[in-house]
């Protein structure tokens, strides 16, 4: 086909009295300008003319996604769509584009077309049939593939992290890394409030969160190649289980990002110490040395894995990213350790214990770092 077919005239709904929206499909979409038409093409192939809408969140790809979907919102109603502009993550996309909708159904899929949307309206009338909570598309079901998927690395990793997500549930799923999933809009509003939005793995979140436990169904997808766009997963696809396991275990009490962000700070220590050994233990260097080349390397380390784990779903990308977002990480890490070493100092002079003193001089210096990192780092208050 050419682009003349799937030009926003030809997908304009048809003459006849448009039936009741029922189902609204969601997609959230980084760089993905060439997959709008065909996307809308094949909605319309699967769902018929009348019925649904396609609301397209988008975190503000720089190659024109967003405008290329409203140049077919302006002459159909049923193309929406919502550009987030400072705020990035597949989750949290998926989070504000299913509150969006006033349709009493919502299916969240991929706009790349690995998903296939001919396994809407099964999905859809199972759910509205009473005869599941949620249906979801599975890879790894009998009669599905996961030969779309970039390497067997990553198969491998999605089929861990499966394996573990049956614990996070409760629920037993061929493919709980899903991202094609569909549910009565009402319970996610429901639910909406207890979700994180870290992370990439919605349908988990969902699952694990909802009370009482959700009925669940499963379809076969063959999971096609990506036809254009970036993906919006990487190779650490069991970090999605492990942020999970944060936020149903520690949510209530500490922020999960926080929670990760302290997790990597305790590591920290470790590579703190190993480099220290490594430096001043063996000779190589003095004491004040090693110190710094210690605190260097574990701040360098920290950024690193925060970057890859706490902020995976705003990650910094690209050299210029990636040594800017170091410096910044640094200074925030200096200023924080200044301020440890300015409260737990008064505090000890003042007659506190040295251990409280110091374990007060920690906490805060970790919010201190948390706080800037999150803001000037990886932008997550802007």
């Amino acid at each position: 086909m050419t682009p003349a077919d799937f030009s926003p005239a030809r997908t304009i709904a048809p003459a006849h009295a448009p039936a009741e929206l029922e189902l609204a499909v969601v997609l959230p979409t980084l760089n993905e300008k060439g997959n709008i038409a065909p996307m809308v093409k094949r909605l319309e192939d699967a769902l018929g003319p009348t019925g649904w809408e396609a609301v397209f969140v988008d975190d503000n790809s720089h190659d024109g996604t967003a405008e290329e979907a409203r140049r077919f919102a302006r002459t159909d109603a049923r193309i929406r769509v919502i550009q987030r502009i400072g705020r990035r993550g597949l989750a949290s996309a998926a989070i504000e584009g299913m509150c969006a909708t006033s349709a009493p159904f919502v299916a969240v899929m991929d706009a790349d077309h690995q998903h296939d949307p001919a396994l809407l309206l099964p999905m859809l009338d199972a759910v509205k049939s009473g005869e599941a909570d949620l249906a979801y598309a599975s890879r790894f079901a009998e009669g599905g593939s996961a030969d779309g998927l970039s390497s067997k690395g990553r198969e491998k990793g999605s089929r861990i992290a499966n394996m573990l997500a049956c614990k996070l549930t409760g629920t037993e799923l061929s493919d709980a890394m899903s991202g094609y999933f569909l549910l009565r809009t009402e319970q996610l509003r429901k639910q909406a409030p207890d979700l994180s939005g870290i992370g990439f793995k919605i349908m988990l979140d969902i699952l694990a969160t909802a009370k009482p436990q959700l009925r669940v169904k499963e379809f076969p997808l063959k999971f096609a190649e990506r036809l254009e766009g970036e993906s919006k997963l990487d190779h650490g696809v069991v970090l999605d289980f492990l942020a999970g396991l944060y936020e149903r275990y520690l949510g209530q009490v500490i922020p999960t990002r926080f929670a990760l962000f302290g997790t990597v700070g305790g590591l920290g220590v470790f590579v703190h110490m190993a480099v220290l050994a490594l430096m001043f233990r063996t000779g190589l260097t003095s004491f004040p040395v090693g110190t710094a080349i210690a605190t260097v390397s574990a701040m360098t380390f920290n950024f690193w894995l925060n970057n890859l784990f706490t902020y995976r779903d705003n990650k910094l990308s690209g050299a210029n990213e990636m040594f800017f977002g170091w410096i910044k990480f640094c200074t925030a890490c200096a200023v924080g350790a200044f301020a440890n070493v300015a409260a737990s100092s008064l505090l000890e002079a003042n007659g506190f214990r040295w251990w409280i003193a110091a374990l007060v001089g920690v906490v805060l210096a970790s919010v201190w770092n948390y706080a800037l990192s999150s803001k000037f780092v990886w932008g997550r208050f802007r």
